[in-house]
């Protein structure tokens, strides 16, 4: 982790451009901006070019995807791209329907992601890898390393698979971060929250592996902390105490 990209985030407090799911959006932008960067909810095709024409990142969540939303999350995309600011791609539930994977294709097809972050059988389902999955959710087990690998050489990105460990290939380079806790798969929009948090991170001037990694791990950091709180005792009463938490330092986080 390197607490340096931490502050310079704080610093900056630069604006993601969420083209996000409804079921988030209210999690997320609290999230953000407790961390310390500054969230946009915008999804209107009118407006997608000019807000990530005035942003300094961009994240793109398919989590509740509809037709409608695919021209924006293009524009805004390509936008990204024409200005190399960071563009995150968030495929959530993509191996579930047809119309998601078609989607995720369209998008690849047209936008070149900085990061695609996701769990073990989405991303698989992008590399071409069997691994099974319940809805959004990935269930059984494989290699995810192999699916981190395949992911950043097929689609020439940063690959995140979250999961118990998170695994991140850039480049040739895999890192390993533990650091994180169960009540984080009991909230829904907890990986979507990381995927914005992972935008902010990539503004920065620092190598790519570093910001993915400082992003996974710093966000474990709280989850761990905000869960070893005493009036901590499920998902409802973590949820206020996470968010507390993603304000704190790093050495706050690890004294405490």
């Amino acid at each position: 982790m390197n607490e340096t990209i931490i502050k310079k985030v704080r610093e900056t407090q630069p604006l993601i451009h969420h083209l996000t799911n409804q079921v988030v959006m209210n999690f997320t932008a609290n999230g953000l901006l407790s961390f310390g960067a500054s969230p946009v909810m915008a999804k209107a095709t009118e407006e997608a070019k000019d807000m990530a024409q005035v942003a300094d990142g961009v994240l793109l969540n398919i989590g509740t995807i509809t037709a409608q939303d695919i021209e924006a999350m293009i524009l805004a995309g390509k936008t990204a791209n024409e200005r190399n600011i960071p563009v995150v791609l968030d495929p959530v539930g993509v191996a579930a329907t047809p119309f998601r994977m078609s989607v995720v294709k369209q998008l690849l097809q047209e936008v070149q992601p900085t990061a695609i972050k996701g769990n073990a059988s989405e991303l698989a389902h992008l590399a071409g890898i069997p691994w099974e999955s319940k809805g959004v959710d990935a269930v059984g087990s494989g290699d995810a390393e192999k699916v981190a690998m395949k992911v950043a050489e097929i689609y020439q990105t940063t690959a995140i698979v979250t999961g118990k460990t998170d695994i991140i290939c850039a480049g040739t380079k895999l890192i390993h971060n533990q650091l994180g806790h169960e009540l984080l798969t009991k909230v829904t929009g907890a990986g979507c929250l990381l995927g914005s948090i992972l935008t902010a991170c990539l503004t920065t001037n620092d190598p790519i592996e570093q910001q993915a990694l400082t992003a996974v791990s710093y966000y474990g950091l709280a989850a761990s902390y905000a869960a070893s709180l005493p009036a901590v005792n499920g998902p409802g009463t973590f949820i206020p105490y996470f968010i507390d938490a993603l304000a704190m330092d790093v050495e706050a986080l690890q004294r405490r």
